[in-house]
């Protein structure tokens, strides 16, 4: 049975001030593994909010930070000048805070993930790639860091979620697994064959690949389940 959550836009330190990010947790006495939930290019939209509060009725507290301070679209051309826009070494610094804050909470485990979708796919990598703090790191359609070879750093487990027709993503992923293995690294990467980049939002009927975003949160949930719980 999934548990009820609460939500809230919350504050934390990053970058010598503070940031800010949804919350979500379930309502259910015990501590909580957490996850740090990282946007797609359209900003900290309904969507992403959505994800936040299924992972929270699965027992996770789940912060997304806002990496766009307030701005959100619909229109793809307005998300690329966002992305671009976006100070990288800026939200590098929010997520590690945003990874701290979880950490430090009183209803923590102690353990958290990442997890990014399409640009916070990369983030989610990078993130845990630069942060020892990241106990497990899960990528949906995101790109590799470069140098590919700072996947020795990460502390953790990979998980990797890609879709066939996104060949520009999917293309990279045998270097990514080589890389992976000779950094002696725990990971596994699944292609989703006929699926379209982005397959897991809902909210994009002409992508949404409901088979495959089923199958990919039950490996999702069973990755987390693992290492964080």
């Amino acid at each position: 049975m999934a548990d009820t959550v609460t939500v809230a836009m919350v504050e934390f330190k990053a970058n010598g001030g503070t940031a800010q990010g949804y919350l979500a947790w379930p309502n259910r006495r015990g501590p909580a593994p957490g996850i740090v939930l990282i946007q797609e290019w359209w900003g900290l939209d309904d969507h992403i909010k959505d994800v936040a509060r299924r992972f929270a009725a699965q027992g996770y507290a789940v912060l997304a930070p806002d990496l766009y301070h307030g701005q959100v679209t619909t229109e793809p051309s307005e998300a690329m000048k966002l992305t671009q826009s976006m100070d990288r070494d800026r939200a590098m610094k929010e997520l590690k805070g945003a990874v701290l804050f979880l950490k430090e909470q009183p209803f923590s485990t102690g353990k958290v993930g990442t997890i990014g979708y399409c640009m916070g796919g990369g983030l989610s990598l990078a993130a845990a790639c630069a942060n020892r703090e990241v106990d497990a790191c899960v990528v949906y359609y995101g790109g590799s860091p470069s140098p590919i070879d700072q996947v020795r750093n990460l502390n953790g487990p990979f998980l990797g979620i890609y879709a066939e027709r996104d060949t520009r993503i999917t293309g990279a992923v045998p270097a990514l697994r080589e890389a992976l293995a000779q950094a002696g690294k725990t990971f596994e990467t699944h292609v989703y064959q006929g699926a379209d980049h982005a397959f897991f939002n809902d909210t994009r009927s002409e992508i949404y690949n409901p088979a495959a975003s089923q199958d990919a949160w039950q490996k999702t949930l069973a990755f987390f389940a693992t290492n964080l719980k």
